[in-house]
């Protein structure tokens, strides 16, 4: 435009031309943007490279399939009744029972566990869990033969103390419920100190008890797995007391034990071992890794088999491989287990003593010959026992002596007593 043109523009007219050519010029002076981004380097990717290391980044977890079928135990229900609730044929409960045959769960089954199936597109049993705490569980997996493999899952989780004092009123039992313990904690107490009280006739109102006990939890939540760490009943001047020392049985203040030792094996007399305890024993059938959890004693049929120690008696059944069988329970750590029995001499709940005849050896179960075999079980576990260390005292010594007094003055505190 020239500047004659430019001088007769209207004064509002030329003030918006020269701000727009201002506007434009200082627009063409500002640097580009890619002039303010840095220059990029080219790089030759390693496609290859990426793609292994994306391989190895854990994926979202997956989920199991939900269970074909699930049930909680009650009252009145019936293995073979389980199974065909769950679709799974009588065949194959049997060979679920030939892989218990090393835990023996199911006949441990309770109201309130829980039982689960998972069966193949073919209808067939894949997997069965027995749930019987958050503690414990039991799994049996499908072999491509048809046959089981069967995995005891134990958690050892948190265990925490937990006193209970009071007086009694009434009985002992009702006492002791009202202020926290259940009906088998009770009874647990009154095992161990029934050589030195009788519960229903020597106790009187007033007298005062306290117990501590050990309670299992896991994520926050009691098991309901429990141990008597110990127990005090004061009657008027005098006191009855049992501690739990570390090896897992009850001694009273002076050291000497509530419950008579063990004795190494459940015979009257020795009788040739034909088949040692074994956790890595080559099945001679199947071929598979199978452990041998007791130990064989080749005794003839109606061979006396006594208690090893003194206990309850908790378990009385026949099993389809296992044969007539018995469980003891000897207090809160010691098991013992023994199959194969021709005739069993105790019933569930009966308390037994060490050296009394408790049953008869046999052949009964899937068995080559008739033989008793015994099972030592160590915190819910089996061990060699021969060689375990089991309780063969009924004093401790002067050296165990000093660390049960630092247990017991502990305890003491923790009960509240001085």
């Amino acid at each position: 435009m020239s500047r004659n043109r430019l001088a007769a523009l209207p004064p509002i007219h030329r003030k918006l031309l020269l701000g727009s050519v201002l506007v434009i010029g200082t627009a063409l002076l500002l640097p580009k943007h890619s002039e303010l981004l840095p220059q990029r380097i080219p790089v030759q990717l390693d496609i290859e490279s990426i793609l292994e290391k994306s391989a190895t980044i854990p994926s979202a977890e997956v989920l199991e399939p939900v269970a074909d079928f699930q049930k909680q135990i009650v009252k009145g229900d019936t293995l073979s009744g389980l199974f065909e609730q769950g679709g799974v044929d009588q065949q194959t409960m049997y060979r679920v029972l030939e892989a218990d045959l090393n835990v023996l769960a199911l006949d441990t089954l309770m109201p309130g566990n829980n039982i689960q199936f998972w069966l193949n597109d073919a209808g067939e049993l894949e997997k069965l869990s027995l749930y019987f705490n958050a503690a414990r569980q039991v799994i049996f997996s499908r072999f491509d033969d048809g046959s089981f493999n069967v995995e005891e899952v134990n958690i050892e989780g948190i265990w925490r103390d937990r006193a209970i004092s009071g007086q009694i009123h009434g009985s002992f039992y009702v006492s002791a419920q009202k202020m926290g313990l259940n009906a088998g904690e009770i009874q647990r107490v009154e095992s161990l100190l029934k050589e030195k009280l009788n519960f229903a006739r020597d106790l009187r109102a007033g007298d005062k008890f306290s117990v501590l006990m050990n309670d299992q939890f896991i994520d926050g939540e009691a098991t309901g797995n429990s141990h008597v760490l110990g127990v005090t009943i004061e009657r008027g001047s005098s006191s009855i007391n049992a501690y739990q020392h570390t090896d897992g049985n009850f001694y009273d203040e002076k050291g000497e034990s509530l419950a008579r030792a063990f004795q190494r094996i459940p015979l009257m007399k020795n009788y040739r071992i034909s088949s040692r305890f074994n956790r890595h024993r080559h099945h001679p059938v199947t071929g598979r890794t199978s452990p041998h959890n007791g130990t064989d004693f080749a005794t003839p049929i109606g061979t006396k088999i006594v208690a090893p120690g003194d206990g309850i008696v908790s378990l009385v059944t026949d099993h389809r491989y296992a044969g007539k069988y018995v469980v003891i329970e000897h207090g809160n750590k010691y098991r013992t287990r023994y199959l194969h029995l021709s005739k069993s001499l105790v019933h569930k709940g009966q308390r037994v003593s060490r050296g009394q005849v408790i049953a008869l050896s046999g052949n009964t179960g899937r068995i080559t010959g008739p033989h008793l075999h015994y099972e030592f079980h160590i915190n819910g576990r089996p061990v060699d026992p021969m060689k375990a260390k089991i309780p063969m005292a009924s004093k401790l010594s002067s050296k165990e002596m000093t660390e049960f007094s630092h247990i017991v003055k502990i305890r003491k505190m923790m009960m509240g007593i001085a």
